[in-house]
């Protein structure tokens, strides 16, 4: 009769110290679970994604750019009157058209924002996203109004700001910039500040703060389009110092966060023709266009081909430029810089000074004044040419970017003029740069320093 009790208090002590055990175990999974042993919360939608991504300024995926605005167009279909949807849908739209390089959205944008504007004229979001328009349109006096307009409504919302820096960096506007970029500061930090602070110390000429603004975007950005876009512009950067490696390695880690980033594709194109890996850089390049069809990629593409003595295959990517330069008219952006640039090297000149005449009095930038000073010595206006390259190229001018190719146009100029002196220096100072600059210039600019020689010891110090 003992043994039944005895027994049964022995699988008592067992159940006890297997819920004790149990006990233990579960109390430390709760310990070490997140969000105090709930379960954690859903990862965001692609829509959630974009508008996150949309609303603040920073890159985001084109498919979730497609989720985003076919979301909103069923929204607006029953609520036609939401003006905060329609805001976000033109926002979409015109980060699709940036994204896929497609001008053909931008009208559609804009008939979204200005729809958001009709119903509720004060809609902040809306301004801010026509400025984006208009800046991505290359339209900088636009976007600046439409900046403006958004500032006086609400001149604490931080968004409004980088819009505003773009636009009057496009305009030359140099001084304007550095205020809004400290205003900016004081509003907000984080990597879509950090990001625009590096375009104005480039411009500045500033590469090492640009650089570490840029390092510090990366490290901190959220999904992988934002970090991507981040290390693509770091590539940029150091492709201008001439670092090919740091810059193809920026490029390849961009397209291996972020494999739709075809602007690192293209910078890859660019950095592997500097290291003679010239069949992968025309893969690279070809890759680009293939799915991000910019026309200065179209160019990039052209020179690489014609410095390989392959004209026929650069003739037909710069008949894909011109076509791509009149598509983005057709659709309201401007492209006459570009193409200013394009037909002072490869077309009509007269044309190009003409083109260029106009954009310098729409928007004199730095970028401007090295085009149309260009394009006036390649038109045999050598005299009228070199205020121009001095201006793209003297910090106290404006022209605080060390741009290698400006540069070299400024000391080509100078060579036309006899200022053998400053010509020798300005050659000199753009292989310093970047030795790699331009496939078709860089060599030229080496010819031309070695037929200038070292300066004569029996001529005394050199003249500018």
């Amino acid at each position: 009769m003992d043994e039944q009790p005895r027994a049964r208090r022995r699988r008592y002590r067992r159940g006890l110290l297997a819920s004790a055990a149990g006990a233990a175990v579960l109390g430390g999974v709760l310990v070490t679970l997140p969000w105090g042993g709930q379960a954690p919360p859903p990862a965001p939608t692609p829509q959630e994604r974009a508008l996150a991504a949309v609303t603040s300024g920073v890159p985001a995926t084109p498919a979730d750019l497609a989720a985003l605005t076919a979301e909103r167009e069923r929204h607006l279909r029953t609520h036609p009157r939401d003006a905060r949807a329609w805001a976000e849908l033109g926002a979409a739209r015109v980060e699709q058209g940036s994204r896929l390089a497609d001008p053909r959205y931008w009208p559609r944008a804009e008939e979204a924002l200005r729809t958001a504007l009709a119903v509720r004229k004060d809609n902040v979001p809306a301004l801010r996203a026509m400025a984006v328009l208009a800046n991505a349109r290359r339209d900088h006096a636009s976007a600046r109004a439409w900046g403006e307009a958004a500032r006086k409504l609400e001149p604490g919302r931080w968004t409004t700001y980088p819009p505003l820096i773009e636009a009057s960096a496009g305009l030359g506007d140099d001084e304007e910039a550095g205020r809004l970029l400290e205003k900016l500061t004081e509003l907000r930090s984080g990597p879509e500040v950090m990001v625009r602070a590096a375009a104005v110390y480039r411009d500045r000429g500033w590469r090492e703060d640009a650089a570490a603004k840029l390092a510090d975007a990366a490290a901190a950005a959220g999904e992988p389009a934002e970090r991507a876009a981040y290390l693509e512009r770091a590539g940029q950067l150091a492709w201008e110092r001439g670092d090919r490696e740091d810059a193809l390695r920026h490029f390849q880690e961009a397209v291996r966060t972020d494999p739709d980033q075809r602007a690192a594709q293209a910078g890859q194109g660019r950095a592997l023709a500097a290291l003679g890996r010239t069949t992968e850089a025309l893969s690279a390049y070809r890759t680009a266009l293939a799915r991000h069809p910019r026309p200065e990629y179209a160019l990039e593409l052209g020179e690489l081909y014609e410095s390989l003595g392959m004209r026929p295959a650069a003739e037909v990517h710069y008949a894909r430029l011109r076509e791509r330069v009149g598509l983005a008219a057709a659709h309201g952006a401007n492209e006459e810089l570009l193409l200013g640039r394009f037909e002072a090297d490869h077309g009509d000149v007269e044309a190009a000074v003409r083109r260029l005449r106009a954009e310098w009095k729409r928007q004199p930038s730095t970028e401007v004044a090295d085009a149309l000073g260009w394009a006036l010595h390649r038109a045999g206006e050598h005299e009228e040419a070199l205020p121009f390259a001095v201006r793209a190229t003297e910090g106290t001018k404006g022209g605080g970017v060390r741009s290698a190719l400006f540069a070299y146009h400024r000391g080509m100029i100078e060579h036309s003029l006899e200022r053998y002196g400053a010509a020798r220096r300005h050659l000199a100072e753009a292989l310093r740069i970047n030795p790699w600059f331009s496939p078709l210039h860089a060599p030229r600019a080496k010819e031309a320093l070695a037929r200038l020689g070292e300066p004569s010891v029996q001529a005394g110090p050199e003249s500018s």
